[in-house]
């Protein structure tokens, strides 16, 4: 089976962008692939966090990432933190990347733009990323399009050390999701919802009350043309609540536009907060469940256990191979 490696920071609370872009797609892949999810913590210390809150929004995630149908006994769920060769590989990715190549990342130069002062961690970020793909022997990589770049970089990285060291390094693929890659803002959908959106208004968490996420979709931008049909050019919001109910019901956009037709907004912003509604219920449930008990912890273990054990052996060939260390 190829290798699937995923990682997500854990700030904030996942949105149904990156329920339905990322974790409910991994669900399928994880029956094809040989599946890696990391909850990326290092990560996201690069910005100022508050410990208390990072240290529950971590073991929310795992929790998050079961419940929504990752299976730890057919995929490899853990924290990066507690694998070390992480922040060792990712060193040594930095000694091969050059400033310059850093400084294009696109994020970076967003997050820093107009900041008095700047993590050096933040400019580094992308090579600490590329170790964490890198030392799972990673052949695709499912991300969004924000991402893209970042992966890309991995890539070049991945090449660059295998010619100056020898073939070690696997190149992985770029996977973009056909359905629900860049779902949009409710309040703005010419941006991608996010969970860092100042307008609590645009975006729909995936632990949202039913009353919450009525309200959201009930207030979500559509038009003023009254009639329900998928135009991303025209119709943007109309087609970015489309896309949602297709994701969460499982039916087809044509379906779901002879669903509505002849209906108003309303009818059409009642029917996409029901499918949502409905499809969180059950994860919302277990996601509560697995909080309140010693079986997450159990399965982070493991997946710490088995992580640690790949990608020390892929540190332990790059270290051989740039010469660093004791050759025995």
């Amino acid at each position: 089976m190829k290798t699937i490696f995923s990682g997500v920071q854990p700030t904030g609370t996942v949105t149904i962008g990156n329920y339905i872009g990322a974790i409910k797609q991994f669900t399928e892949l994880q029956e094809e692939y040989d599946c890696r999810f990391c909850i990326v913590d290092q990560h996201a210390i690069t910005v100022q966090q508050d410990p208390d809150e990072l240290t529950k929004t971590i073991r929310s995630l795992a929790a998050i990432y079961i419940a929504s149908g990752i299976n730890p006994e057919k995929s490899t769920l853990f924290i990066q933190s507690e694998v070390p060769a992480h922040a060792q590989a990712g060193w040594m990715m930095q000694c091969i990347s050059y400033i310059g190549e850093l400084e294009r990342m696109t994020q970076f130069k967003d997050k820093s733009d107009g900041k008095e002062g700047v993590s050096a961690a933040l400019l580094t970020y992308p090579p600490l990323m590329a170790a964490d793909i890198l030392i799972y022997n990673t052949n695709v990589v499912p991300v969004g399009e924000d991402q893209k770049q970042h992966v890309e970089l991995t890539r070049d990285l991945a090449e660059r050390f295998n010619k100056r060291y020898g073939e070690v390094l696997t190149i992985p693929e770029i996977r973009i999701p056909k359905i629900g890659a860049r779902i949009k803002s409710l309040q703005d959908p010419l941006k991608k919802m996010s969970k860092s959106d100042p307008n609590q208004k645009g975006t729909i968490r995936i632990l949202d009350t039913p009353n919450e996420i009525e309200k959201k979709i009930k207030s979500a931008v559509t038009d003023s043309d009254g009639f329900v049909k998928f135009d991303e050019t025209n119709k943007p919001g109309v087609s970015n609540l489309l896309t949602i109910e297709s994701a969460m019901s499982g039916v087809s956009i044509a379906d779901l536009e002879a669903k509505y037709e002849g209906l108003g907004y309303g009818a059409f912003k009642a029917g996409v907060a029901e499918a949502i509604i409905g499809h969180l219920a059950p994860v919302q449930e277990r996601y509560t469940e697995l909080l309140h008990s010693s079986e997450l912890d159990v399965h982070l273990d493991r997946g710490a256990e088995k992580a640690n054990t790949i990608a020390s052996a892929t540190l332990k060939k790059m270290e051989s191979a740039m010469g660093i260390g004791r050759r025995r």
